[in-house]
Parts: structure tokens; sequence; C-alpha cells
């Protein structure tokens, strides 16, 4: 179900871990999974479980609960807004009303091109930078104005 490489890269982080609890590897292996194959299907959620020795609903549970996993295809580039207070109060809300605007899409929509996916998630840990967004969960952008949206939607579709 995943790669040779990705099973190496999920025995690595297994090995940070007492022989007895690798399911505290979970995480870093839905990570690794969903970097193989772009989101989590059900199969793969399911063949993670079985090689860390758990019940599917355990790793179901870890994956519906953080919104860096996905569990439907994406677009190309997935752009997630923090709207949580702080950022809100700061600006995100707007962000996020202006990101909708540009992309003709709601959060947890596609746009028809497939290019972008937009998300509405929760405190990234950096309110004195709102408001922030996240770029494919790696790439957080900070202090985001209209002009900087509009240059990050122009080098994304680059």
């Amino acid at each position: 179900m995943l790669s040779p490489e990705s099973l190496k890269k999920i025995d690595r982080e297994i090995a940070k871990y007492p022989e007895d609890q690798k399911q505290s590897a979970s995480m870093s292996a839905l990570r690794i999974a969903q970097e193989e194959k772009g989101w989590l299907a059900s199969e793969t959620i399911e063949f993670v479980a079985e090689y860390l020795d758990m019940p599917a609903i355990a790793v179901y549970e870890v994956a519906s609960f953080y919104n860096m996993y996905d569990l439907a295809p994406l677009g190309a580039k997935k752009i997630t807004v923090c709207t949580n207070l702080p950022c809100a109060l700061s600006g995100g809300v707007h962000a996020a009303d202006y990101l909708k605007k540009k992309l003709g899409i709601d959060f947890n929509e596609t746009t028809p091109d497939g290019r972008f996916t937009l998300k509405e998630g929760e405190c990234m840990g950096a309110c004195g930078d709102a408001p922030v967004l996240l770029v494919n969960n790696h790439r957080m952008c900070s202090w985001m104005t209209e002009e900087k949206i509009d240059q990050l939607l122009a080098d994304l579709k680059k």
C-alpha cells in the first residue's frame, strides 16, 4: 500500500519509541502516507493502523482531529487560513474573505482547475504575525495583506 521508501521513513519514526509503544508514531506515519498519496483514503488509514498494530478507528481519530491531514482529494495547493480569535481580530477573516473572492470558492472547496483548495485552520502559533496562511502544511505566510495574497497566488500559479 505504501512504497518501500515510505515504509523506511515510518520505521525510522517507530524506532524513536519503546518497542511496545509504536502507536506513538501514528501522526508521523500519517504524514508520510499523505506525502506519498496526496491524501488519506480509508484504505491508507487502515494500512497505517495495521502497520502500527492499532485499531483503524484510533488512527482515523487522529487523522480526523488534526487539520493537517486530508481525508479527501485536494487541489495541488492547499491554502489554510487561520481564523482563530487572535488572527480573526487581526485580519484573518478579511484575508479569508479576500481569498474566497479571488479564488471563487468557499472553505473546503477546490477551484474548478484543481489548483487550489481553501481550508479554515485553527491556531498556527503565530498570532503576532496575523493574519497567517499555511500552504500545503509546510509554508507559513505572515502579515497577509491583499497585496501579499495576490503575490502569493501569482507565485503559486507558476
